[in-house]
């Protein structure tokens, strides 16, 4: 077995074994979303991100996942990493910093793992995973693993986070699309008297007039569209042959 298999953070025990390697095939086949008329990512609206701007976009999963933060930072323009023009590749690498800066401000993360895997869709996205704080098990290459085999955190959690960071990044421009939850809360429609007169005139005070307030709805994120091939590309580990027929 490879070394990596007795690493601690290696996610997985007992007996395991290699998969069989499948014979190279001689053409590679189309990614998803090679034309941009059959491209996810350009179909999706701007409300299934969490912040846009005119030439990038961040979106996040549909529900929470194991991990505090998993984000993809996709160019609004159909490229792919080497087609970029020298303006947005300049960009990339500032929206990079950004994003792992607005993604390690939230609390308890430790550290933002940045990915990118090419064997997905064909539209450029780059991978942000945030690493718990104290998890050391989690450290390293299986990241992405672990975020698939750890229990959700708690979903107001997630949607704070989300609004953090869309806020973060809207500092610098663009429009932040993720609102923070809102708490659930109802007004008492009054107040107990401690007795039959009141000459201090408390209970006026703090009378609501015998209304209630009305309860707010906790905001979604609009639904977001999962990747395809890369979600498997995600979870795969690193010995696995990208050999598809």
């Amino acid at each position: 077995m490879p070394e990596f298999t007795k690493w601690p953070s290696f996610p997985f025990e007992g007996d395991i074994r290699v998969k069989q390697i499948d014979d190279p095939v001689e053409v590679e086949p189309s990614r998803k979303g090679e034309d941009s008329a059959d491209c996810v990512a350009c179909a999706a609206p701007d409300e299934a991100y969490i912040w846009v701007s005119d030439r990038w976009r961040v979106r996040a999963m549909d529900q929470p996942s194991g991990l505090p933060m998993v984000l993809i930072l996709e160019s609004r323009s159909h490229l792919d990493l080497g087609d970029l023009p020298n303006l947005l590749a300049a960009e990339l690498g500032v929206m990079t910093v950004r994003l792992e800066r607005a993604i390690r401000s939230l609390d308890g993360v430790a550290r933002v793992h940045v990915n990118r895997w090419g064997d997905g869709s064909a539209h450029l996205h780059m991978w942000f995973l945030a690493r718990p704080y104290g998890r050391l098990q989690l450290r390293g290459t299986f990241l992405s693993l672990w975020d698939a085999i750890l229990p959700p955190i708690p979903e107001m959690q997630w949607r704070e986070n989300l609004a953090l960071v869309a806020a973060w990044l809207a500092e610098f421009g663009g429009r932040p699309l993720a609102e923070p939850p809102h708490i659930q809360w109802q007004a008492p429609s009054s107040f107990a008297a401690d007795g039959d007169s009141d000459p201090a005139g408390t209970n006026a005070s703090a009378d609501t007039g015998g209304s209630t307030a009305p309860t707010e709805p906790i905001s979604s994120v609009a639904a977001l569209e999962e990747p395809d091939d890369e979600a498997a590309a995600a979870e795969a580990t690193t010995t696995e042959a990208e050999t598809k027929a």
